[in-house]
Protein backbone atom coordinates (compact mmCIF):
# COMPACT_ATOMS: atom_id res chain seq x y z
CA UNK A 1 0.00 0.00 0.00
CA UNK A 2 1.40 3.39 -0.94
CA UNK A 3 1.98 6.01 1.77
CA UNK A 4 -0.47 8.33 -0.02
CA UNK A 5 -3.22 5.70 0.13
CA UNK A 6 -2.41 4.98 3.78
CA UNK A 7 -2.69 8.69 4.67
CA UNK A 8 -6.08 8.72 2.96
CA UNK A 9 -7.19 5.72 5.07
CA UNK A 10 -6.14 7.42 8.31
CA UNK A 11 -7.87 10.66 7.33
CA UNK A 12 -10.99 8.74 6.35
CA UNK A 13 -10.85 6.75 9.59
CA UNK A 14 -10.42 9.87 11.70
CA UNK A 15 -13.28 11.66 9.94
CA UNK A 16 -15.53 8.61 10.23
CA UNK A 17 -14.72 8.14 13.90
CA UNK A 18 -15.41 11.80 14.63
CA UNK A 19 -18.69 11.53 12.72
CA UNK A 20 -19.55 8.50 14.84
CA UNK A 21 -18.66 10.39 18.02
CA UNK A 22 -20.82 13.33 16.94
CA UNK A 23 -23.66 10.96 16.06
CA UNK A 24 -23.46 9.35 19.49
CA UNK A 25 -23.24 12.69 21.29
CA UNK A 26 -26.27 14.09 19.47
CA UNK A 27 -28.52 11.01 19.73
CA UNK A 28 -29.85 11.86 23.21
CA UNK A 29 -30.87 15.30 21.94
CA UNK A 30 -32.37 13.95 18.75
CA UNK A 31 -34.41 11.16 20.33
CA UNK A 32 -37.33 13.49 20.99
CA UNK A 33 -37.29 15.20 17.58
CA UNK A 34 -36.43 12.58 14.97
CA UNK A 35 -39.36 10.17 15.47
CA UNK A 36 -41.74 12.98 14.63
CA UNK A 37 -39.80 13.57 11.41
CA UNK A 38 -39.98 9.89 10.41
CA UNK A 39 -36.23 9.25 10.43
CA UNK A 40 -35.96 7.24 13.64
CA UNK A 41 -34.52 4.34 11.65
CA UNK A 42 -31.17 6.23 11.54
CA UNK A 43 -30.90 5.83 15.31
CA UNK A 44 -31.35 2.07 15.22
CA UNK A 45 -28.94 -0.58 16.40
CA UNK A 46 -28.10 -1.60 12.83
CA UNK A 47 -26.51 1.74 12.03
CA UNK A 48 -24.63 1.76 15.32
CA UNK A 49 -23.37 -1.79 14.81
CA UNK A 50 -22.28 -0.86 11.29
CA UNK A 51 -20.37 2.19 12.58
CA UNK A 52 -18.58 0.15 15.25
CA UNK A 53 -17.77 -2.75 12.92
CA UNK A 54 -16.50 -0.43 10.19
CA UNK A 55 -14.44 1.62 12.68
CA UNK A 56 -12.96 -1.61 14.06
CA UNK A 57 -11.97 -3.06 10.69
CA UNK A 58 -10.61 0.18 9.26
CA UNK A 59 -8.83 1.11 12.48
CA UNK A 60 -7.15 -2.24 13.04
CA UNK A 61 -6.06 -2.52 9.41
CA UNK A 62 -4.78 1.04 9.15
CA UNK A 63 -3.05 1.25 12.51
CA UNK A 64 -1.40 -2.16 12.36
CA UNK A 65 -0.11 -1.30 8.90
CA UNK A 66 1.19 1.99 10.31
CA UNK A 67 2.77 0.22 13.27
CA UNK A 68 4.70 -2.02 10.90
CA UNK A 69 6.10 1.14 9.37
CA UNK A 70 6.86 3.37 12.36
CA UNK A 71 7.04 0.85 15.27
CA UNK A 72 5.43 3.23 17.79
CA UNK A 73 2.60 2.02 20.03
CA UNK A 74 1.00 5.43 20.73
CA UNK A 75 -1.65 5.17 18.03
CA UNK A 76 -2.57 1.60 18.96
CA UNK A 77 -2.66 2.71 22.60
CA UNK A 78 -5.53 5.03 21.67
CA UNK A 79 -7.28 2.84 19.11
CA UNK A 80 -7.59 -0.35 21.14
CA UNK A 81 -9.14 1.24 24.28
CA UNK A 82 -11.41 3.28 22.00
CA UNK A 83 -12.63 0.14 20.25
CA UNK A 84 -13.08 -1.61 23.61
CA UNK A 85 -15.28 1.27 24.83
CA UNK A 86 -17.29 1.24 21.57
CA UNK A 87 -17.89 -2.51 21.75
CA UNK A 88 -18.76 -2.30 25.46
CA UNK A 89 -21.27 0.45 24.70
CA UNK A 90 -22.77 -1.71 22.00
CA UNK A 91 -22.75 -5.13 23.67
CA UNK A 92 -22.94 -4.52 27.45
CA UNK A 93 -26.70 -4.33 28.05
CA UNK A 94 -26.75 -2.05 31.13
CA UNK A 95 -24.58 0.48 29.31
CA UNK A 96 -26.35 0.07 25.96
CA UNK A 97 -29.81 0.60 27.43
CA UNK A 98 -28.98 3.76 29.43
CA UNK A 99 -29.23 6.79 27.14
CA UNK A 100 -26.72 9.21 28.67
CA UNK A 101 -24.03 6.68 29.76
CA UNK A 102 -24.34 5.02 26.35
CA UNK A 103 -23.89 8.35 24.57
CA UNK A 104 -20.88 9.20 26.74
CA UNK A 105 -19.26 5.80 26.14
CA UNK A 106 -19.82 5.89 22.37
CA UNK A 107 -18.60 9.49 22.11
CA UNK A 108 -15.48 8.70 24.15
CA UNK A 109 -14.77 5.55 22.14
CA UNK A 110 -15.26 7.29 18.78
CA UNK A 111 -13.05 10.16 19.86
CA UNK A 112 -10.26 7.80 20.98
CA UNK A 113 -10.42 5.94 17.67
CA UNK A 114 -10.29 9.23 15.73
CA UNK A 115 -7.33 10.52 17.76
CA UNK A 116 -5.60 7.16 17.22
CA UNK A 117 -5.94 7.64 13.45
CA UNK A 118 -4.59 11.20 13.69
CA UNK A 119 -1.60 10.06 15.79
CA UNK A 120 -0.95 7.25 13.29
CA UNK A 121 -1.09 9.77 10.45
CA UNK A 122 1.42 12.00 12.24
CA UNK A 123 3.73 9.04 13.02
CA UNK A 124 3.65 7.87 9.41
CA UNK A 125 4.30 11.38 8.17
CA UNK A 126 7.33 11.79 10.42
CA UNK A 127 8.75 8.33 9.67
CA UNK A 128 12.18 8.59 8.01
CA UNK A 129 13.37 5.89 5.65
CA UNK A 130 17.05 5.12 6.11
CA UNK A 131 19.42 2.15 5.76
CA UNK A 132 17.98 0.48 8.89
CA UNK A 133 14.39 0.71 7.61
CA UNK A 134 13.11 -2.46 5.96
CA UNK A 135 9.88 -0.84 4.68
Amino acid sequence: MTPHRHRWLDRFGAAGSLACAAHCALVPLAVAVLPSLGVAVWLGDGLETGFVLFASLLGVFSLFWGYRRHRALRALGLLLPGLAVLWAGLLYAPLHESVVPHAVAMTLGGTLVAVGHLVNLRLNHSHVHDASCAH
